[in-house]
């Protein structure tokens, strides 16, 4: 009797860690939900465009809300691993992936690029992953971005494509802004 007593405790315990994973993970696909309209869609004729840096083939490792590597955005296939494909144009970047649909970056959305060690609940040795930090409206101005992780499967640095991101990235418009400020004083100064 006392066993029949344990088994069904054991059971019952069992029952309440299981609706409890899926009662949170349910709660943070709510939060998470507005994401999945907002998302860029993948340009029209990218094919035909040429690549930066050769297609490096790995593993996407998955979308967190940027500076918590372990908050993973779970809106729109955003936080399901995927074998991957990454590919840099000169208008963004294209990770497709494998059984999901492809995650396109626009230019404009870049925020940042690191070479990390952790993301998504995952911590990799060796070389590291590249991170993207970007922001999901497609505009490098808008609140909370995020942060997407890419294991490069092959020979390939993520350092070589954390440089090519950072120069592909746009420009802080309050830095040009007052840089072209600058100019039109000195200009008016010697005018004078």
């Amino acid at each position: 009797m006392a066993r029949t007593l344990w088994v069904l405790a054991l059971a019952a315990l069992a029952v309440l860690v299981i609706y409890g994973m899926r009662r949170g993970w349910n709660r943070r696909k709510r939060g998470h939900d507005a994401l999945a309209g907002s998302l860029p869609g993948v340009p029209p004729g990218l094919d035909s465009l040429p690549e930066l840096l050769p297609a490096s083939v790995g593993l996407y490792v998955g979308t967190t809300i940027a500076g918590d590597w372990q908050n993973r955005v779970t809106a729109a296939t955003l936080g399901n691993r995927a074998s991957a494909t990454a590919r840099l144009y000169r208008t963004g970047v294209l990770l497709d992936r494998a059984g999901e649909e492809p995650l396109w970056i626009p230019v404009s959305a870049l925020h940042d690029a690191r070479v990390d060690h952790k993301l998504a609940n995952k911590v990799v040795p060796g070389v590291g992953m590249l991170v993207i930090t970007w922001h999901p409206d497609g505009h490098s101005s808008s609140a909370e971005p995020l942060d997407s992780g890419f294991r490069h499967g092959d020979e390939t640095d993520p350092a070589e494509w954390v440089k090519a991101l950072r120069t592909l990235r746009p420009t802080a418009t309050t830095d040009s802004d007052s840089e072209h400020d600058d100019e039109a004083a000195v200009e008016r100064q010697e005018e004078t």
